[in-house]
């Protein structure tokens, strides 16, 4: 992996964000192509030894692993700009665009191309991304180039393609989900007394601790609450306070309300 040549092709946040994991992971930035319309938004890539291009076709010109990290009403057209460059048995396809099926894939790649689709989040910019894969149901030749390719990003999920969709809602959008929380806590913070800075060094740290907690006690989120929750206490009067404005219930109207989206309803 170390020393493959990758093309990145569409090189926006989350494409930047792949490259950025890559490099610090230890990837050769010389094995590097990123690609898009105005190449000088990528000059610090260019800088670390990256190749900096607006041309596809070029880019994909000896690597073994193409990421397509386009949006999606812009797949198709890439696919057929790049496609003639594909050889089947030389090139992976990875597609991070959400909503475009391996079908779509497959049926504008040549024959024989081995495609698959992941949706990491932007967190592989600090490799700490949650990425689900799932491959073409022609097979999974060239899985292990692949689960290498995002592991180095954090932790690799494989799932059926049906679930792509919502893993999009789940592990990429809940990245701004998060945010947002963490911005309330802050705002919260500061209302009762801190300054900003140190109302987002303590909720950062806390939100990291708690998602830690439940990654090594492999524990359900309501048990680790009712380890804070005394009788007649203020973690209960907050939470109750929260849950009688709705908050679970607006979060997973937000998680739906995404999901419908992507699926166009």
């Amino acid at each position: 992996m170390k020393s493959m040549n990758i093309a990145i092709i569409g090189c926006g946040n989350l494409g930047m964000a792949l490259a950025r994991g890559l490099i610090d992971s230890g990837v050769q930035a010389s094995g590097i192509r990123l690609t898009r319309r105005h190449t000088d938004v990528l000059s610090s890539f260019a800088e670390e030894g990256c190749m900096v291009m607006s041309d596809n076709r070029k880019a994909i010109e000896g690597c073994s692993l193409v990421i397509l990290a386009v949006k999606p009403y812009n797949v198709e057209a890439l696919l057929q700009e790049i496609s003639p460059g594909i050889i089947a048995g030389q090139h992976i396809v990875a597609s991070v665009a959400t909503g475009i099926s391996t079908a779509t894939l497959v049926s504008l790649l040549p024959k024989g191309t081995s495609v698959f689709r992941a949706m990491p989040n932007t967190a592989a910019d600090v490799k700490e991304s949650l990425t689900c894969v799932c491959a073409s149901g022609s097979g999974r030749d060239g899985s292990e180039v692949v689960e290498s390719l995002f592991a180095v990003l954090g932790e690799v999920i494989w799932i059926e393609e049906a679930l792509m969709e919502a893993a999009t809602v789940l592990g990429a959008c809940g990245i701004a989900y998060v945010m947002r929380f963490i911005r309330a806590m802050v705002q919260g913070g500061i209302e009762i007394g801190f300054d900003a800075h140190t109302a987002s060094a303590i909720v950062q740290q806390t939100v990291r601790g708690a998602a830690q907690l439940l990654i090594e006690r492999s524990s359900h989120p309501e048990s680790e609450i009712d380890k804070v929750t005394t009788p007649k206490g203020c973690t209960i009067a907050g939470l109750n306070e929260m849950e009688h404005h709705g908050f679970s219930s607006a979060l997973i109207k937000g998680i739906k309300a995404s999901y419908d989206q992507i699926n166009g309803k």
